[in-house]
């Protein structure tokens, strides 16, 4: 593994540090199953207080960066070219129900580019990172999307309110950050969403390509109502005849 950069480096701490409360935050979750105040509340705070440490953490270091994160919206200071983008608590449903399935998402665009991005779940300690040129890993070893070249022997990934199957086998875990990790490192062979936000999916991006993946072009000037299709080179072109218009 090539050495890492000092904002990559920079952003697993903070995703490391936030992750504590995260996860003492998770063992409480089902306890205010019964409550009179209930999840929902809680679940709330543990989304602002884990996205604080997170721009606290960064802002230690790089203090004119600017900011996009789910709960604060845009932040922008002297640093215009330079933005970490900050999902706190990607699957934040399934945090709720108490199901071990949810992410903390980090990523920096420098200009109009996603140039490093983390994924890190905190109940599995599994963390995707990624650097453009630099490779995508997983907990320090090198990843690449499936290598499969028959569309039936995949597995694919998808979200939302739409039952959108077309013959494909499909799987919806409720973590957007995470299928696209899963697409990565090869546990997924595609994945394909509507409506998401650039939070879900910044970090995503970079993974996906620094692992060999396809990705369509995505505008990041937008912040919602963002399409996502995205899959292993090989069968790129069976996966989009699939989804046809979607």
């Amino acid at each position: 593994m090539k050495s890492i950069s000092a904002n990559l480096n920079l952003m697993i701490k903070a995703s490391e540090k936030a992750s504590k409360i995260l996860i003492r935050d998770f063992g409480e979750v089902e306890n205010l199953q019964v409550s009179k105040k209930g999840p929902r509340d809680f679940v709330t705070n543990s989304d602002i207080k884990v996205e604080k440490i997170i721009i606290e953490e960064l802002k230690k270091a790089r203090p004119h960066y600017s900011f996009i994160s789910e709960e604060n919206g845009l932040e922008n200071n002297k640093d215009l070219s330079n933005t970490w983008i900050i999902d706190p608590i990607d699957g934040t449903i399934n945090f709720l129900h108490g199901i071990p399935h949810f992410a903390i998402s980090i990523a920096l665009k420098t200009d109009n580019e996603i140039v490093s991005g983390l994924i890190y779940d905190p109940i599995k300690d599994e963390i995707f990172f990624a650097e453009k040129n630099n490779g995508a890993f997983f907990n320090n070893q090198r990843i690449r999307t499936s290598r499969k070249n028959n569309i039936n022997d995949c597995l694919f990934a998808t979200g939302g309110k739409k039952d959108y199957v077309n013959d494909l086998p499909i799987r919806k875990t409720g973590c957007a950050a995470l299928d696209m990790a899963y697409v990565a490192s090869g546990r997924f062979d595609g994945y394909f969403q509507e409506d998401l936000k650039l939070w879900d999916i910044a970090a995503g991006i970079i993974l996906i390509k620094e692992a060999g993946g396809a990705i369509n072009d995505i505008d990041l000037n937008k912040t919602q109502n963002i399409k996502v299709i995205t899959s292993s080179i090989d069968i790129n072109a069976k996966f989009l005849e699939k989804l046809g218009k979607f």
